[in-house]
């Protein structure tokens, strides 16, 4: 696990400042309530004995250094966390996606772009080879400390999920994203770049689970106290990657050009965001 790196007084300042898979496999979307989830919380998960971490999941993160020494300049704080609550086995493709939107190429963790910017991230990840469905922790639930405390340190979070066309209430075979979160602002320039990256969105509003409008919601757990939540149907993250037998864990190496659309725009609306944001 790749261990928090943070200056203490940036932080501290900041916080003052402040809301196919046909290649992969069979997939299953976010449950619409946490009713359908065996384990009420992260907490209780991780507390199960008949579990093990790092062969039934797995959790990675990582926090940038802020170094700030200098009484003359500022480091300004990374504002934006990256999460896939629901990774690995359990919503396909989110993991990998996770990755490329904080700025790491998902088969090496190569930084891409190679200018950057990079964004923290942290993802919780399903390593069985089936049944990874069960666990599934709702994102109202999850109280993981590592993501709630990188959530509560940032300006801004975009959560990554996966749903069925079926849950999302779309026609068979969409290939669309439901974009929600109370973070207004960021869901209009994710609608707007997804425009113009010809790839179809759909701005949620009313059922509570795919609108992400829950202040409970772990994407909406930021130093604001709002944020932004993808959903990607099973159709759009399958044509996301190369078709064959390759499992989930291959995926990193296997994407295609839909992937690398998808990744621009969303880094394009989290840097217009940015770019209205002052700087801690």
């Amino acid at each position: 696990m790749i261990p928090i790196v943070i200056n203490r007084r940036t932080l501290i300042a900041a916080l003052a400042a402040a809301p196919a898979l046909s290649a992969l496999g069979a997939t299953v979307g976010s449950a619409p309530a946490s009713a359908a989830d065996l384990y009420p919380s992260n907490t209780a998960l991780y507390a199960d004995p008949t579990l093990v971490e790092g062969v039934d999941y797995g959790r990675r993160y990582r926090r940038h250094l802020i170094d700030d020494q200098s009484p003359q300049h500022r480091t300004a704080l990374i504002r934006t966390t990256v999460i896939a609550p629901h990774g690995g086995g359990i919503e396909r493709g989110t993991s990998e996606l996770c990755l490329a939107v904080a700025g790491y190429h998902p088969a090496d963790l190569a930084p891409t772009p190679a200018a950057g910017p990079v964004h923290d991230f942290w993802m919780f990840e399903g390593l069985r080879s089936s049944d990874n469905r069960a666990l599934h922790v709702t994102s109202t639930h999850c109280d993981d400390t590592v993501v709630r405390a990188m959530c509560s340190g940032s300006l801004n979070v975009l959560s990554l999920h996966g749903c069925t066309t079926a849950t999302a209430g779309l026609e068979a075979g969409a290939r669309a994203v439901l974009v929600g979160g109370l973070n207004s602002g960021l869901r209009q320039y994710l609608m707007e770049e997804f425009a113009a990256a010809g790839i179809r969105a759909v701005n949620v509003s009313g059922e509570k689970e795919f609108a992400g409008d829950d202040p409970e919601n772990i994407c909406n757990r930021s130093m604001l106290g709002m944020g932004a939540q993808l959903e990607l149907t099973t159709e759009l993250r399958a044509a996301m990657f190369t078709p064959g037998g390759n499992t989930w864990a291959d995926a990193g190496a296997d994407t295609l050009p839909l992937f690398w659309s998808f990744t621009t725009a969303v880094r394009a609306a989290i840097q217009r965001l940015e770019a209205t944001q002052p700087i801690l």
